[in-house]
C-alpha cells in the first residue's frame, strides 16, 4: 500500500480512463472528481472472445472512440487508462512455494507456467501479473494473459485519436477495488454473456474465473457459484461470508434473495460513490475508486 500511494503522489493519474464492453464505451475524464460518460455500440460492433478477433466492426469501433473520446493528434499525445473485458483475457491464480526477484525470470516463469492452460502461443501474447505474498510465505501471483492482437485492436482506435493507453487491465481487477476484502469473500460479475467469479481471502486473490453463460438467469449463475463454494470449503477452509454482485440489472433482488436463500451466504450489490456499477463499467468506478477516495 505505501508504494502504491508513492506511485500516486509520483505520477498524476491519466488524463481519461474508459472500459470497453460489447454493449458501449464508459469513459471517465478524470479531475477532482470524474466526469462520466457512455456511448452504446451497434449490436455486432464486438464481439467478446480470448480466443478470436473482438473487433467485428473497425469503422464503428473508431466512431465510438472519438465521440468519446476526443481527438488529441494535434497535441502531445496523453496517457489513459484502458479496460478490457473480462472474457477478452485468460486470468489466473497461480501459486508457488518461492518466486524470483528478477522481472525477467518472473516473466520467464509465468510464461512457462501458463503453457499448458490458454490455447494461444504465450510467447507472443500480452501478460500482466501481480505477486501475493501469503502468511505461509508462498506467493500466489494473478495474471492477465491475451493475445497479442486482440489487446493491439483494442488499443488501436485510441492511439489512432492521439492516445497513450499507458495502463491496460481487465474489469474485474479495477471493481475488485468495490467490493470487500475483508475474510473469505466471492465476487460475481455478469457481463454481457459472461459471468466472472473472483474468490478474495483477507484481501489476497485466489480464484478467478472467467466463463460464458447459458443464459444469465439466476439458476445458470448460481451452476457455477456452487462448486466455487465446494472449492472453498476443500481448500480455503470455509464456506464465503459475503459475496458481491454486480450486473444483475433488473434481477439484481431476485437474484440476492434466491442465493441468500440457495447458498445459504450474506449477499451485497456492489456499490460507488459515482452511481451503481454495471455490466459496463464496474471496472471503471473501481479503478476511479483506487485514484481517489471521493470516487
Amino acid at each position: 500500500m505505501l508504494e502504491r500511494f508513492q506511485s500516486i503522489l509520483k505520477e498524476p493519474p491519466p488524463a481519461m480512463a474508459f472500459e470497453i464492453s460489447e454493449a458501449g464505451i464508459a469513459a471517465a475524464r478524470i479531475g477532482s472528481r470524474a466526469e462520466l460518460d457512455f456511448h452504446p455500440l451497434k449490436p455486432g460492433t464486438l464481439s467478446v472472445s480470448p480466443l478470436k478477433e473482438n473487433v467485428s466492426d473497425p469503422d464503428e469501433f473508431m466512431a465510438a472512440v472519438k465521440s468519446v473520446s476526443g481527438a488529441q493528434a494535434a497535441r502531445k499525445r496523453r496517457d489513459i487508462t484502458l479496460i478490457l473485458p473480462d472474457y477478452a483475457t485468460r486470468i489466473t491464480v497461480l501459486d508457488f512455494d518461492s518466486f524470483p526477484s528478477d522481472p525477467k525470470e518472473q516473466l520467464s516463469l509465468v510464461r512457462f507456467r501458463m503453457k499448458r492452460s490458454v490455447p494461444f502461443d504465450v510467447e507472443s501474447a500480452a501478460v500482466g501479473y501481480f505477486a501475493q505474498s501469503g502468511p505461509d510465505k508462498k506467493v500466489d501471483v494473478v495474471v492477465v494473459m491475451a493475445p497479442l492482437e486482440i489487446v493491439a485492436r483494442y488499443e488501436a482506435p485510441f492511439r489512432t485519436a492521439g492516445w497513450n493507453p499507458g495502463m491496460v487491465t481487465a474489469s474485474c481487477l479495477g471493481a475488485l477495488e468495490l467490493a470487500s476484502d475483508e475474510g473469505l469473500n466471492v465476487l460475481a460479475k455478469i457481463t454481457g454473456h459472461a459471468l466472472t467469479v473472483v474468490v478474495r481471502q483477507k484481501g489476497l486473490v485466489k480464484l478467478v474465473r472467467c466463463l460464458e453463460l447459458p443464459t444469465p438467469a439466476v439458476e445458470d449463475v448460481a451452476a457455477v457459484l456452487l462448486p466455487t463454494f465446494v472449492y472453498m470449503e476443500d481448500n480455503l477452509g470455509g464456506r464465503p461470508e459475503k459475496l458481491a454482485l454486480c450486473g444483475f440489472g433488473a434481477h439484481a433482488d431476485e437474484a440476492q434473495r434466491y442465493f441468500q436463500e440457495e447458498l445459504g451466504v450474506e449477499v451485497e450489490p456492489m456499490r460507488s460513490p459515482l452511481g451503481t456499477p454495471g455490466e459496463s463499467n464496474a471496472g471503471l468506478l473501481g479503478y476511479l475508486r483506487s485514484i481517489a477516495r471521493n470516487n
